[in-house]
């Protein structure tokens, strides 16, 4: 399957809204915060489609943090049944490479502490441990904060 990652748009809302359940159930972003970060000035928004499809996504969002301009992703998910096929990575590089088009030094992510596969990935792409989120994902799990120089 040829894989094409593009900008996502509110097009795509309805996909990815379905995408973002199947990947955090109980945790994942309610169907308008997807829609206010795909309209959102300061977030970049990529889709990646198979055959057409959308069958995965990532959104990030550029702030300023102690004068660095700091990349932050806030979400990524592969729908479980094209998980395995380097797509969260295609992604992950995609949205880098953007990033350090538009001036980020860094990028930061959080993630659930028992979530090994994409730990794995993240660590694989460089990004290093830098804290624990006591609770982040309320009593269910904690987090883990990532962070990955891009300069």
């Amino acid at each position: 399957m040829n894989i094409i990652i593009e900008d996502a748009s509110i097009r795509d809302l309805d996909r990815l809204y379905h995408i973002e359940r199947e990947c955090f159930k109980e945790e994942a972003f309610a169907r308008e915060q997807i829609a206010s970060l795909l309209a959102d000035y300061n977030t970049i928004s990529l889709v990646a489609k198979g055959n057409g499809e959308a069958i995965g996504f990532v959104i990030g969002m550029i702030h300023f943090e102690r004068n660095a301009t700091i990349g932050r992703i806030l979400t990524i998910d592969v729908s479980p049944m094209y998980r395995q096929r380097g797509i969260g990575t295609k992604l992950l590089v995609e949205i880098e490479r953007i990033f350090r088009k538009k001036g980020v030094q860094a990028c930061s992510l959080e993630v659930r502490e028992d979530n090994s596969a994409a730990l794995s990935l993240y660590q694989k792409l460089g990004y290093q441990r830098i804290g624990k989120l006591k609770n982040y994902y309320g009593k269910a799990a904690d987090g883990i904060y990532l962070r990955k120089v891009l300069t």
